[in-house]
């Protein structure tokens, strides 16, 4: 059945309220002051490989896409990430925020201490968007409709909770919500005029699934590595307050 483009963008909403990885019982952790600060270390150091390859996933968005319209707006998404200049941008805002956990910056760019299921689903991710349509690709951008929550959950529960977070270690997530929402905006139009099939907007309702699950999945790796049952991949990152079983 063909769905009117506000019954598609429902949809795609509800996948949110029920699949985005705000729900996490890691998140719940994180964002309460119940994680110790190996634990938090873990996070922002696996979450660092998701960041570094977000802008490697758009380029390849970009180098296929035909219309140059489209891009011109994606290429704004580079920009965020790798910004202008050396130190410039959302990576380098990222590598602030492992520094100031206490992380050694090399050791964090070379990603030696990521688990597998970071690694596995993140690349995935990359995958799918060289891989599937150019729909499909931009569909799965639209999880950024529900990341300014999950950031202002973030900032606020980490900066009350940890007194090892200051606000310029947090000042990667300061730009984030608007240039989430000036990229949804642009996705979830796209989506809209562009599935005008029953097939085409199955296909970019479950992009956006398979994109709910990659980031799910790399809190499942977390989750088992560092809280329960805190079985450390061979080679992965071993916080100081945390000994390997």
């Amino acid at each position: 059945m063909l769905l009117s483009p506000g019954e598609l963008e429902e949809r795609l909403r509800g996948i949110g309220a029920r699949r985005y990885h705000r729900l996490h019982p890691f998140h719940h952790l994180l964002h309460g002051g119940k994680c110790t600060k190996g634990q938090v270390q873990a996070w922002a150091l696996n979450r660092y490989y998701y960041q570094a390859m977000i802008p490697i996933k758009d380029a390849s968005l970009i180098a296929r896409c035909e219309d140059s319209a489209v891009r011109r707006e994606w290429r704004s998404r580079l920009i965020d990430h790798d910004g202008t200049a050396d130190g410039e941008g959302g990576i380098a805002r990222w590598l602030r925020l492992t520094d100031g956990l206490g992380l050694e910056r090399d050791y964090v760019v070379s990603t030696r201490g990521i688990l597998p299921g970071t690694r596995f689903a993140v690349e995935a991710y990359v995958r799918f968007v060289r891989e599937r349509s150019l729909l499909e690709a931009i569909a799965s951008s639209l999880t950024e409709l529900f990341s300014p929550a999950i950031i202002g959950e973030r900032v606020e529960g980490m900066l009350k909770n940890y007194d090892f977070v200051t606000k310029e270690t947090l000042a990667y997530f300061d730009k984030r919500p608007p240039q989430a929402k000036r990229d949804s905006d642009y996705a979830l139009d796209y989506v809209k005029r562009h599935a005008v099939t029953p097939e085409g907007q199955q296909a970019v309702l479950a992009a956006l699934e398979f994109k709910c699950d990659v980031l799910w999945a790399q809190l499942d790796a977390l989750h088992h590595a560092y809280v329960e049952p805190r079985h450390v991949s061979p080679g992965a990152f071993v916080p100081a307050d945390q000994e390997p079983t």
